[in-house]
């Protein structure tokens, strides 16, 4: 079973328009979006929800007012500064947790006198099963201000993983976060292969090497495409150099095309219109496809 992750250095390259495209000319493949700080797979695809599941993850510390003598323990111990202190009409305090700051680290909870405080499992968000016009897709939703996305990616990857194992498809096809961050490396770790989509800049060279370093580290395959290459033919070939000498496998380019935004305001993938850089995306997949088969022969 192939797991490709198509990933960026940075946001706004085309990842998500790339990944799309692919669905639709895969045709059976599991998809899952693990941009979960901000999935937008589905604004393409425009998903029919099946399965909705709660996202539980961390600690968050939260002091009980009846029992709180106002000792300020819990405020002398934290590290993050997440205990605030109001000053009463009586002249006493009282302490409450700011949830943004706590850190559900645990140690006010530990050493509270009293045992005033509670430390409950906090929902961070929630992941979803649907059918989309491309196949099944896993994707989710991460709560405002919550942490913990690289467990929420780990989480989307196992149920894709799951489904494919179910229908006995042999491929899936990840929407990967933009950086070089935990949920990237929580996205990527164990995949099959990468395909690194990056432009012709200053900006997008550099990123891609960060993205190159990441995926050589954890000896994972990398393919790369340059999207809008013709705006900068000359940074388009000094970014193909870079990448083949450091081991990736150049997939192609992907002209500049204003229409790639009217796709999108019909909610359609590139390859669904008779977008000029469709058939740039379409070479890249059968590229993609040629070296499978060679890999396959291989073994």
């Amino acid at each position: 079973m192939k797991e490709i992750v198509i990933i960026s250095g940075k946001g706004g390259t085309g990842k998500t328009s790339l990944v799309a495209s692919f669905a639709i000319l895969a045709k059976n493949a599991i998809l899952a979006d693990c941009d979960v700080d901000a999935a937008d797979l589905h604004l393409i695809l425009t998903p029919t929800i099946k399965e909705t599941h709660e996202f539980w993850s961390g600690y968050e510390a939260f002091i009980r007012q009846g029992i709180c003598e106002g000792c300020g323990t819990c405020m002398d111990l934290c590290r993050f500064n997440a205990i605030k202190e109001t000053k009463t009409p009586k002249g006493n305090y009282t302490y409450h947790v700011d949830p943004i700051s706590c850190e559900g680290c645990g140690v006010c909870v530990r050493f509270c006198p009293k045992s005033a405080i509670e430390f409950n499992e906090q929902l961070c968000g929630k992941w979803m099963i649907s059918e989309t016009r491309a196949g099944m897709m896993v994707h989710a939703k991460l709560g405002i201000a919550a942490e913990n996305s690289g467990k929420l990616v780990a989480t989307v990857r196992q149920e894709a993983l799951r489904l494919a194992k179910e229908t006995k498809c042999e491929m899936i096809l990840i929407d990967g976060p933009p950086g070089i961050g935990c949920p990237v490396i929580a996205a990527v770790t164990g995949a099959s292969e990468v395909v690194i989509i990056t432009e012709p800049t200053l900006s997008g060279a550099h990123d891609l090497k960060r993205v190159l370093d990441l995926t050589k580290h954890f000896s994972i395959p990398a393919f790369v495409c340059v999207n809008k290459w013709d705006i900068c033919p000359d940074m388009t070939e000094q970014i193909e150099k870079q990448a083949t000498s450091s081991g990736a496998t150049i997939l192609g380019r992907i002209c500049y095309d204003n229409t790639v935004t009217q796709a999108q305001k019909e909610v359609k993938a590139v390859v669904e219109t008779n977008a000029p850089s469709a058939n740039d995306i379409r070479e890249i997949w059968n590229k993609l496809l040629h070296h499978h088969q060679i890999e396959k022969e291989k073994h």
